[in-house]
């Protein structure tokens, strides 16, 4: 059975678990549910995006270059580098099951970051321990 992530309880998410609970109910009422069906492309390597995916239910494969480079699931997360830089996004997500999704799109993650600095800055923080887990990786 898929792990169902509180969508009131942002902080069992990584990339929101510095943000204190004023924050994150700030970031909850931003998001909004979807359902996806199983085998539905969710967003597509090479084409611009405007919205970022939290994975509340379900899984979903990750492809590159049309090969598959990695599984996520529920507490996971894709989509905010265009959020972050608007360039095309670098890989496909498929979901392999059905989803549940909170989606934060452009002009709402525009919204939070200029009325709630503190979540910009938080937000930054967990992007570049991101970073550097992957860099890690990369290296061994």
């Amino acid at each position: 059975m898929a792990t169902r992530v509180n969508v009131r309880d942002l902080s069992s998410i990584w990339l929101f678990s510095e943000c204190t609970a004023r924050e994150q109910r700030t970031i909850a009422k931003a998001l909004d549910e979807v359902v996806v069906p199983a085998g539905r492309v969710i967003v597509e390597e090479g084409t611009l995006g405007r919205e970022f995916y939290l994975i509340v239910s379900g899984s979903a494969a990750v492809k590159r270059n049309g090969r598959k480079v990695a599984t996520i699931s529920a507490g996971q997360h894709f989509g905010e580098l265009a959020l972050l830089d608007r360039l095309p996004r670098n890989a496909t997500v498929v979901s392999e099951t059905e989803m549940d999704l909170l989606v934060l799109g452009q002009r709402e993650f525009n919204g939070l970051l200029e009325t709630t600095p503190s979540i910009a800055r938080k937000l930054m923080a967990a992007m570049a321990t991101r970073l550097r887990e992957h860099d890690r990786k990369a290296v061994q």
